[in-house]
């Protein structure tokens, strides 16, 4: 049976308390504090905070440009199409500089496209208008990250975000490979994410419609096809074998970092029942971390996957430039409500799982309560 963990707030500080049933440790009386914030309203005070937080955020995006809206991500992401031609161009070139250059130009190309690309066109981030999100998702998601975009939304949205960190449903459980040892699973593994990806994409075509399947196989071949064939035509690779393994490096560059920042931001935090999960506001800010920022990171993955996932959990429809936008806003508001905000640096969770691995990654998380808030 899992453990239970039981929250109260603080008396003197509006700390949050947190005791784990039947750990000798906490036993006598003992208590471990976090740095968190309770609230011990009534449902109508729950409800309220959500509704106050979300109207200064709709007058920000109400008063932000188009361009801070959406168009400094759509800028991102056509700079990084632009920068496939000379990539292709400089893998031709026999010297080993050159042909080095042009390797991670694509690979940072390739990141910022299927990481960063895919994400916002799940959301319908990309544009105002339901059809070209549509469009968006097809092309991002399946030509260009080679999974199926009804999967994808259905994973991702429907579960991730609408369950975060409810057991069994949004837990991230699906990163989890409890056989794998930690030293394989963080900095090996990953790599074989452009493998993986595809044929796990075609397990989830089942139960889809003919026309759904038939589109999905042949955008996911679109992508990979097109990149094979201008390396070969454009780039002079002479071989199939090595045109294959250009684009397995090139596609595994920033895989490590990807399947890391998926880990780092909701496993290891609190997690819960979905017969008592707590109001949004209280699920989103015990459940989910910021990672500092970090300027390669935040470039390739967005700022709402890196430095404001917190937002971006609360307002999923938020472009990154949005959602880093009203950073201040949200932080200075759930500090102010005592209420947590969650940060670390990448690093500092790199060192978290790899000396508690077996805990955060292989045994079953223990249920989080939060007294008087559910």
């Amino acid at each position: 049976m899992q453990n239970e963990w039981r929250e109260g707030r603080g008396e003197s500080r509006g700390e949050m308390l947190v005791r784990r049933k039947g750990d000798p440790e906490l036993s006598g009386g003992a208590e471990m504090k976090i740095k968190a914030g309770g609230t011990g309203g009534g449902e109508l005070e729950k409800e309220t905070l959500m509704m106050e937080l979300n109207k200064l955020v709709q007058k920000m995006v109400k008063e932000s440009s188009w361009w801070e809206r959406r168009g400094l991500d759509c800028s991102i992401l056509a700079a990084a199409f632009l920068c496939l031609p000379p990539a292709f161009l400089l893998l031709s070139s026999s010297h080993v500089v050159w042909f080095s250059v042009g390797m991670l130009l694509m690979a940072v190309a390739h990141g910022v496209i299927a990481f960063k690309g895919t994400h916002l066109a799940s959301h319908g981030a990309l544009s105002e208008s339901p059809a070209w999100g549509q469009f968006w998702a097809v092309f991002f998601i399946e030509v260009c990250g080679s999974f199926s975009a009804p999967a994808g939304i259905q994973g991702h949205i429907k579960m991730h975000h609408a369950h975060t960190n409810v057991i069994g449903l949004g837990d991230s459980s699906v990163w989890k490979v409890p056989f794998l040892p930690r030293t394989v699973y963080l900095f090996f593994a990953p790599l074989a994410v452009p493998v993986i990806t595809p044929l796990v994409a075609l397990g989830h075509l089942k139960g889809l419609s003919l026309a759904h399947v038939v589109r999905t196989v042949l955008m996911v071949a679109l992508g990979l096809y097109s990149q094979y064939w201008l390396l070969i035509h454009v780039s002079g690779f002479e071989s199939p074998l090595s045109a294959l393994l250009c684009m397995l490096v090139c596609r595994a560059m920033f895989s490590v970092p990807y399947i890391h920042i998926n880990i780092f931001q909701h496993i290891g935090l609190p997690m819960f029942s979905p017969t008592r999960r707590p109001k949004r506001i209280y699920q989103m800010t015990h459940g989910v971390l910021n990672l500092r920022r970090n300027p390669l990171l935040d470039w390739i993955f967005g700022h709402s996957l890196i430095n404001c996932h917190v937002e971006h959990h609360l307002f999923p429809f938020l472009s990154d430039n949005m959602c880093l936008k009203v950073k201040p806003v949200v932080s200075k508001y759930l500090l102010d409500k005592k209420l947590p905000y969650q940060e670390d640096s990448y690093f500092s969770r790199l060192g978290l799982f790899f000396h508690k691995y077996q805990e955060l990654m292989v045994f079953a998380p223990p249920i989080t309560e939060l007294v008087g808030v559910q």
